[in-house]
């Protein structure tokens, strides 16, 4: 299993409290939260390969799905309910680009 996150700018929103990078410092690579989930899966015995990558979140996604020959790629639906939906979001993008499954999961309230 490979678990990737990217981010086009930072991977800190700085006005939002709910982002998944919220709890993490500043001066961190990101490297903490994809250790986390590294650790989660291990806990489960499955092994993960961890992947942080800071340039456009769908593209480095299809990139990594397609040099991985992925069978599946599982991203949360974040962006995808109002304004954002109609303009793009990262799992509307990964969804009509890839070319392997897509597995959009709820991962908002």
């Amino acid at each position: 299993m490979h678990i990737l996150t990217a981010h086009g700018h930072s991977p800190f929103v700085e006005s939002d409290d709910r982002h998944e990078f919220a709890h993490v410092t500043k001066g961190d690579d990101g490297a903490a939260p994809l250790q986390e989930l590294a650790f989660v899966a291990k806990k489960h015995g499955v092994v993960a390969v961890t992947h942080f990558v800071k340039r456009d979140a769908a593209d480095a996604l299809l990139d990594k799905a397609h040099e991985l020959s992925a069978d599946l790629v599982v991203v949360g639906n974040r962006g995808m309910r109002g304004v954002q939906r109609v303009l793009g979001s990262v799992p509307n993008s990964v969804a009509h680009k890839a070319v392997c499954s897509v597995l959009i999961v709820d991962t908002i309230d």
